[in-house]
């Protein structure tokens, strides 16, 4: 498997490999010691913990046509920002899913902002 970085840094194939199979997975998202990983399609992103600035939950509403009428369904996304600014987008599969990724993101990135910055 190749890794590819969202950042600049390029690091050591073997110890990416051994740290993505001990990562917790959820979604298409594996948080592993050192590094947040992100699969898209084919490939695999890493974001070193220490390259990235805020996180926060993005939920988009997409408007849908049922049998009974309008609704909307909520997608739910990660996005992680890093200096230059926004660095990913993620789906993930549900609500709890995010607000489990969410809390576990803020232990493992005490750093960082999370949530909806400040107003000035």
């Amino acid at each position: 498997m190749k890794f590819y970085p969202f950042t600049s840094s390029a690091e050591d194939e073997a110890a990416l490999a051994s740290e993505y199979k001990a990562a917790r997975e959820i979604g298409k998202v594996r948080m592993g010691e050192l590094r947040l990983f992100v699969r898209v399609g084919f490939k695999t992103y890493y974001i070193p913990y220490k390259d990235v600035r805020r996180c926060f939950r993005r939920v988009q509403l997409i408007p849908a046509k049922m049998c009974c009428g309008r609704g909307d369904f909520e997608v739910e996304n990660l996005v992680v920002c890093g200096e230059t600014g926004e660095l990913c987008q993620v789906q993930l599969p549900g609500t709890k899913a995010a607000k489990i990724l969410m809390a576990e993101l803020e232990e493992r990135i005490p750093e960082a902002e999370f949530g909806k910055p400040a107003e000035s």
